[in-house]
């Protein structure tokens, strides 16, 4: 069995040449079905007018009437066919393939932990999208989390005043975004001290165990990020962070890329909805819906890019002794721990954002040296103002967007968003994706849909920042390892989240 398992991405490879011959096939010879009405092309929306200042995403909701694709998108249904199922298959196989080539031991990859998370990540898709009980289900687990997050305001109105109040000053990352960090970190050194943290692990351990072969710890961490931060969910594992082996770290840096924090996750559902009752349900079950799918999908990237050769630490005993000798103790000790965290994420997060647009100053200097800004702009139609790492990885992906499902009139959009996303941070990229709906510039609703999917996740520069701070914070021991993964842990965020997003886009033909 293990033999002909080393066959398998060879196998796969095939397989995904044959899909695409099959799949221009189809595309060539099959009746077209009803389409969206056409639309005059929207006038440029430049993205190079984007900056790296979140405030515009959270000082006001995209206000518009739902008209044309942003009014379907609330009828929007699911209609596989034959041609989305063939192009959603090509790109798994794709996906998968790239994980694989970029693994560093493939001969050691468990493909059975592999294929179980993409068989677990697609079945949370069709019992999301198709029935309503998990629809339910996943809106009161959201609202729960959310309810949790908000508790922090309390206390940070009355230390910061009017500064973390999005109504009086907008959005600031430091005085409304941190104190989450410090709340959380006191938070679950109290649920430590009650033994609260040690029965959910082993309840995750016996069910994750068995499942994908996960240690109790990793699979703890992965079921954490789907609403808490990437440097709030290591809070919950932090007694076994210096225990754990490379591959188990890296998952819990992939699954914090891969998702997205139940805070930030209510904001888009507002900014995106626009105010509007049916927007805001239809995004609130499509963003949990891509934050709970990521969760396996972190699992299958981390898996096969560093897959695990060490045995699992199964133990779920924590020393009482780093955690407190009472109430008070626990609750100050995670204070203290939560307060250096949230200083190291901020300045990395500060640091790697000024380095990116260093870089893209140099990137604007060479265009006005060579022409290239002239030419950038010219072939974008005005979308990019000069040359710029959004319009490298912009159109440079948009190839991989008609993969994912995305309309072929949309694939330079989406394309362009998902560098963003990379390049700045989601904040940036959904601040777009809602301008480009309200002009509108997608021909297909489907592909906000899959936009969504996309873009939700904590995948880009910034975060390897963040990731090596906050974490590093915990264990800093495991800093230097914490470096050499972040690369690592970027491109499995994004693969994971890409995985969710093919997904969806066959389901919704």
């Amino acid at each position: 069995m293990v033999k002909k398992l080393r066959y398998f991405p060879a196998i796969l490879l095939a397989f995904s040449l044959i899909l695409i011959v099959i799949g221009i096939s189809v595309s060539a010879f099959s009746t077209p079905g009803p389409s969206t009405p056409a639309q005059e092309p929207p006038s440029p929306v430049s993205i190079d007018s984007v900056t790296t200042d979140t405030l515009a995403v959270v000082q006001q909701p995209v206000q518009a009437t739902p008209t044309g694709n942003l009014a379907l998108l609330s009828t929007l249904r699911p209609k596989p066919s034959l041609q989305s199922v063939l192009r959603g298959l090509l790109g798994l196989s794709l996906l998968v393939l790239a994980g694989w080539l970029c693994s560093t031991k493939r001969k050691s990859v468990n493909w059975r932990t592999v294929g179980g998370a993409l068989l677990l990540q697609m079945v949370i898709a069709v019992l999301v999208i198709f029935w309503p009980p998990a629809q339910k289900a996943i809106e009161v687990m959201g609202h729960a989390f959310v309810k949790v997050l908000a508790f922090t305001a309390e206390g940070s109105r009355f230390v910061f005043g009017p500064l973390a109040s999005q109504e009086s000053f907008g959005f600031i990352f430091a005085f409304q975004i941190l104190p989450t960090i410090v709340f959380f970190s006191a938070l679950t050194s109290l649920l430590y001290y009650f033994g609260v943290i040690q029965f959910v692990v082993y309840l995750f351990a016996w069910v994750m165990t068995r499942l994908l072969r996960l240690s109790g710890a990793e699979s703890l961490s992965a079921t954490g990020n789907i609403f808490l931060g990437q440097t709030e969910a290591p809070l919950l594992i932090k007694g076994y962070l210096d225990r754990m082996t490379r591959s188990e770290i890296l998952l819990v840096m992939v699954g914090g890329m891969a998702t997205i924090a139940g805070g930030v996750l209510a904001m888009y559902i507002q900014y995106l909805g626009g105010g509007d009752p049916e927007l805001m349900k239809v995004f609130a079950v499509h963003l949990i819906t891509a934050s709970v799918m990521a969760a396996p999908g972190a699992v299958v990237m981390s898996k096969l890019l560093l897959p695990e050769t060490e045995p699992i630490d199964t133990s779920i005993h924590i020393p009482k002794e780093k955690i407190g000798s009472n109430i008070l103790s626990a609750i100050s000790n995670g204070t203290t721990d939560g307060l250096r965290l949230a200083v190291n994420v901020g300045g990395m997060l500060l640091v790697f954002l000024a380095f990116i647009a260093l870089f893209n100053f140099l990137l604007l200097k060479i265009g006005d040296w060579t022409t290239l800004n002239l030419w950038v702009a010219d072939i974008s139609n005005g979308q990019y103002q000069h040359f710029s790492l959004q319009f490298i990885l912009g159109y440079g992906l948009a190839p991989l967007m008609w993969v994912l499902g995305v309309d072929g009139k949309d694939i330079a959009l989406v394309g362009q968003l998902l560098g963003e996303k990379i390049i700045l941070n989601e904040f940036v990229a959904y601040t777009s994706l809602g301008k480009i709906m309200v002009v509108p510039g997608f021909a297909n609703p489907k592909s906000i849909i899959i936009a969504t999917y996309i873009l939700c996740g904590f995948a880009n520069f910034s975060s390897i920042g963040i990731q090596i701070g906050g974490i590093g914070a915990l264990v800093p021991e495991k800093r230097k390892m914490l470096a050499e993964l972040g690369f690592r842990a970027l491109l499995g965020g994004g693969l994971a989240s890409l995985l969710s997003a093919t997904i969806v886009g066959m389901i919704y033909g």
